[in-house]
């Protein structure tokens, strides 16, 4: 039976080729010389415009307009991360599905969304220069983020060019978008009636994207190369080394490995190799000097994430300068517990900590929107106060008419130092005078994450909340802390480090790190007990100690007095937990390596310029190290 069904289906298929023959020969390819796609019935009508500036240069820009849109509000988001693809979640016939998830409230409240590539990045014309200077000294032509800004709401809110729209204009964004929504602030078209800057990069130097108090941040070495060495989508210098730990120690400064990766031909990285200190350079972009000096009537919502990785200082401190100057009624501060750009993620969790709801929602639909609602559709006032602070030790928002509650001057609580002690103690006492000291090894600096260290690994984005058990112990890492707690502790401001040390170098870093230690078992989650949460910390370069834009050496053995602020907190040490402080000379590859030995540059710093130190840190008496705690009684 088998041999006979195989001679049919041989002789079948010998019937079959000469019908196949005539068939003619085959098409030379499968691509149509024509070819139309079906037309899709979409819920909006998408505009690609080339705008033009006041200089004749025109800006790639995307227009998202709700179909049968009449009247409609405009928000805009200026951006260097390609404008087309922010406007493309997906390729869909829905608006809500094609835009981010950020933009869902806009669409169901019927905004019109635009999305602008930056001069010189992507779709746009023109040069591109990162965090373009404000028209002056520092740039020298007639156009700016300010007048881009400008001519582009002017444009939109031309009938001509948008019949759709109401004439009202909102900016919104986060990091790089979020400085150029406060750059439209420092001279704002009239349209623009409100304002969301998101974690802004607003000082580069003093504690946003490039450094802080002056110690320069490797782990964005890479963006500047990949932002910069290309006008689209580019990509950090390739390396054969998978740990950024080991790749960046087998060099001396931060130059020799630019010169190594190409990367020093690029002109950002030339004018940050040209300025290591707080000089006019970086004094004349600082965005919160430029606001407090320029104060626009623009309401405008703060966002500024409680772990921001990359831009933890700008947000809450361009709002203080406008408190200062009297300018807080219309300008809202929002801090939650989120990385760098969270609020337009999700926001139920950080790492391992587990938020009370989705926070970032929370601040979109609870926030953002009734604000601009008020102002771009006559909606009902925005129940905002001047500040709103998620409380990152009892998990809850809390709303204050002021803020800080506590601080120096003008605070209804003054700051509390808690007092480094002997045998690794900490306390609110002041006690007699003694010291510490470890060995700072340039060699063997303490990493910011448990080895191996890749900034591409994922752990990048929730570092801050990592837990800090992977450095204690270590010889150089100094570590204080109270007894446990029997009743909460609160802070509620800015904690200030306060350290009195010396050293046998001639130059140094000071980390200061303020944890909330859990108790050894947690019930609830077991794999907490014993956690060390870092609710704040920073670095500083020991070279600005007496000025930021003079640095000097310090005097080997001498006694020297590192005092700086560490980023805001709003915290609840729970009983049952501990307060403790640790102090360290690095934290690498974070931050790049002090050579302690003074050099004019410290990019510029040489292999053999890395020096082994010991650092004595000083407790009680007259140079009594602490840190400046903003208590809440």
């Amino acid at each position: 039976m088998k041999r006979r069904f195989l001679v049919l289906a041989a002789l079948a298929a010998c019937a079959l080729t000469p019908a196949l023959a005539q068939q003619g020969p085959a098409p030379a390819g499968d691509i149509p010389a024509k070819f139309t796609p079906p037309i899709v019935d979409r819920d909006y009508i998408k505009r690609e415009v080339m705008m033009p500036m006041r200089d004749g240069t025109k800006l790639f820009t995307v227009i998202m307009i709700p179909k049968g849109a009449t009247n409609a509000p405009i928000v805009l988001t200026r951006t260097p991360y390609n404008a087309a693809a922010r406007a493309n979640r997906v390729d869909s016939d829905k608006m809500l599905s094609a835009l981010p998830l950020a933009d869902e409230m806009f669409v169901r409240e019927g905004y019109i969304r635009v999305y602008q590539d930056i001069r010189g990045k992507y779709g746009s014309e023109g040069d591109y220069v990162v965090t373009r200077p404000v028209i002056g000294p520092l740039n020298p032509t007639k156009v700016d983020h300010v007048t881009d800004a400008y001519d582009t709401i002017d444009w939109l809110v031309n009938k001509t060019n948008l019949p759709q729209s109401n004439g009202r204009v909102g900016m919104i964004g986060s990091s790089y978008e979020g400085f150029t929504v406060v750059m439209a602030l420092l001279a704002p078209h009239p349209a623009l009636k409100v304002a969301a800057p998101e974690s802004p990069m607003i000082d580069g130097w003093m504690g946003d994207d490039w450094f802080h108090y002056g110690a320069f941040r490797l782990a964005n070495i890479g963006w500047i190369a990949s932002q910069t060495g290309y006008k689209g989508k580019g990509s950090d210098p390739a390396t054969g080394v998978y740990d950024n730990y080991d790749e960046f120690r087998r060099i001396g400064g931060a130059a020799e490995w630019a010169k190594a990766s190409g990367f020093d031909q690029l002109p950002a990285w030339q004018k940050m190799l040209a300025h290591p200190a707080y000089e006019a350079f970086w004094q004349g972009q600082a965005l919160d000097k430029l606001v407090a000096a320029n104060p626009s009537n623009i309401p405008t919502i703060w966002e500024q994430g409680l772990w921001d990785q990359e831009d933890i200082y700008g947000a809450i401190t361009a709002w203080e300068a406008l408190k200062a100057k009297g300018k807080i009624g219309n300008n809202f501060l929002v801090m939650g517990p989120w990385r760098h750009s969270q609020v337009n993620r999700e926001g139920r969790e950080l790492g391992p900590f587990k938020w009370n709801g989705d926070t970032a929602a929370q601040f979109r639909e609870q926030m953002v929107l009734p604000l601009f609602n008020q102002y771009l559709k006559d909606g009902p006032a925005a129940a905002l106060p001047a500040a709103t602070i998620y409380n990152t030790g009892e998990d809850h928002w809390d709303r204050f008419a002021t803020w800080p509650l506590a601080c120096d001057v003008g605070c209804a609580h003054p700051m509390t130092p808690i007092y480094l002690g002997a045998a690794g103690g900490l306390g609110f006492t002041r006690n007699a005078a003694g010291e510490d000291s470890y060995v700072a090894d340039p060699a063997k600096p303490v990493p910011h994450l448990p080895r191996p260290v890749n900034f591409e690994d994922g752990r990048w984005g929730d570092w801050l909340v990592s837990d800090q058990r992977g450095v204690d112990g270590r010889p150089d890492v100094m570590t204080y802390q109270t007894p446990v707690l029997t009743k909460p502790v609160r802070v509620a401001g800015a904690p200030i480090a306060d350290i009195y040390a010396r050293t046998t170098g001639t130059d140094g870093d000071f980390v200061v790190k303020l944890i909330d230690v859990y108790p050894d078992e947690v019930a609830s989650n077991p794999k907490m007990g014993g956690y060390q949460l870092a609710i704040s910390l920073d670095i500083f370069r020991g070279r600005y100690r007496d000025s930021f834009e003079k640095p000097s050496a310090i005097p080997a053995g001498a006694v020297q007095r590192y005092k700086f602020r560490l980023p805001t907190v709003n915290h609840v040490f729970q009983p049952g937990h501990r307060i403790m402080v640790q102090v360290q000379s690095s934290l690498f590859p974070l931050y790049d390596r002090n050579p302690q030995k003074f050099v004019p540059n410290i990019f510029l710093a040489k292999k053999d310029d890395y020096q082994k130190a010991t650092v004595t840190i000083e407790r009680g008496g007259a140079a009594a190290s602490a840190v400046w705690l903003p208590m809440v009684d």
